[in-house]
């Protein structure tokens, strides 16, 4: 009996693991499939990086939803595709719209389907940890892109943008604009992105560094600080932001809205109470942003390169996929973006650490991740055209639509 237990059991292991075998080749092609249905990009299936290492297996990228900001589908997909498909590289782009389990479902997708590196904006620090803490595991390597997610084991390498400096270069603006009120003091609000997206404190550190200057002489009084879930996803920034105005009977001088999303729900939300327009910083350089600007509503966005922070993206997913120093990449910005920008753009290897988001002293170490940072622009009125209009950014034909067909600008530029 003993004898004949074994092998049923041995038999029933077999085929346990015959179905195991064939759950995994199944899975691999519903992930070719899902690809596709979700607007994916296919290319060759080798490609080449910038340094010469070859890639032959396919690369993901996962781009988190279509409501926090339109960028991820507008600019992000496209200059991934454009990218990956010069350089040959099978490639497959899906988008999680805003389901951090669809997300995890899409990078199991990728694992089964033999990715090679993995692409990573993530929902939230907590999901896309998880989500590189299971594909390292799988031996597939993950670059987080443009979202780090503290508390993880942290990816081969971050590319984004030097994101303190988003904070710094808006403030860079806003503070003479706010001086020249002669408010005494000047009742500030900070509406910070979502405390799910470590970019959100990031920021918050590079204004508050001058707006906490201010308090400290006096000279500004900072009337609320609000972190938005979701990035204000849902509307709640505009929420949020006419509960401030109630709160403060509508005493509110000067806006520090963390991107353009959010400086639209304020300006929805100052406008319903009769207030404004007021200093008012953006972030993304999206359409709606830049007509507000040219409206007079909003005062500067920051221009963050897309197509510059995608290309260093897809040269070190390239370098990694082919066993090279993802970190080591150089590319050349100057055959794709106007010479005022490349003139501003800067890209520089330094170290962030992995449990807390914050910058290390080099960029290798025990818990440090090799960052990639780009330089960001910031963005007024008087040098639209020479930056996100040269480089094609935005064209004069979405921006001059609507009542922006009537500014200044529109009227030259058309």
């Amino acid at each position: 009996m003993k004898k004949l237990a074994s092998a049923r059991t041995e038999g029933g292991k077999t085929r346990l693991h015959l179905a195991l075998l064939v759950l995994v080749f199944a899975l691999a092609a519903v992930a070719a499939g899902c690809g596709g249905d979700d607007n994916a990009s296919t290319g060759a299936a080798t490609g080449t990086s910038a340094s010469g290492g070859d890639c032959n297996k396919p690369i993901w990228v996962l781009l988190p939803d279509s409501a926090s900001s339109p960028r991820w589908e507008s600019d992000d997909r496209p200059y991934f595709d454009k990218a990956f498909s010069a350089a040959g590289a099978e490639h497959t782009i899906v988008n999680a719209e805003g389901d951090a389990a669809t997300q995890q479902s899409q990078a199991e997708q990728a694992i089964a389907a033999g990715a090679g590196v993995i692409v990573l904006t993530s929902l939230d620090t907590g999901s896309g940890g998880a989500i590189i803490d299971s594909a390292k595991a799988a031996d597939v390597q993950v670059i987080e892109y443009d979202r780090f997610n503290t508390g993880s084991s942290g990816g081969a390498a971050y590319v984004s943008f030097d994101n303190v400096q988003v904070g710094a270069t808006m403030a860079e603006v806003l503070e003479p604009a706010i001086d020249a009120l002669g408010k005494s003091p000047a009742n500030v609000v900070e509406l910070n992105g979502g405390e799910e997206d470590n970019n959100a404190f990031l920021f918050k550190d590079g204004y508050d560094a001058t707006v906490q200057k201010h308090v400290s002489d006096g000279s500004w009084k900072l009337v609320a600080d609000q972190f938005v879930p979701g990035w204000g996803a849902n509307g709640e920034g505009q929420t949020i932001m006419e509960q401030i105005l109630t709160k403060n009977d509508n005493k509110v001088d000067a806006v520090f809205a963390a991107n353009d999303n959010l400086a639209q729900q304020a300006i929805n939300a100052l406008e319903g109470a009769g207030v404004g327009p007021v200093p008012l910083s953006g972030q993304d350089a999206s359409a709606a942003g830049i007509q507000n600007i040219l409206l007079g509503k909003q005062t500067m966005t920051v221009y963050k390169p897309i197509q510059a922070e995608a290309e260093t993206a897809v040269q070190a997913a390239l370098a990694l996929c082919g066993g090279q120093d993802p970190s080591s990449v150089k590319p050349d910005f100057a055959g794709s973006l106007s010479e005022g920008t490349v003139g501003l753009l800067d890209l520089q290897t330094v170290g962030i650490k992995a449990a807390d988001g914050k910058p290390a002293d080099s960029p290798t170490g025990e818990g440090v991740v090799p960052y990639l940072a780009l330089t960001p622009i910031g963005v007024k009125v008087d040098n639209i055209a020479d930056t996100v209009i040269a480089d094609n950014f935005r064209t004069i034909q979405e921006i001059c639509s609507g009542d922006t067909a009537d500014t200044d600008f529109c009227k030259e530029n058309s």
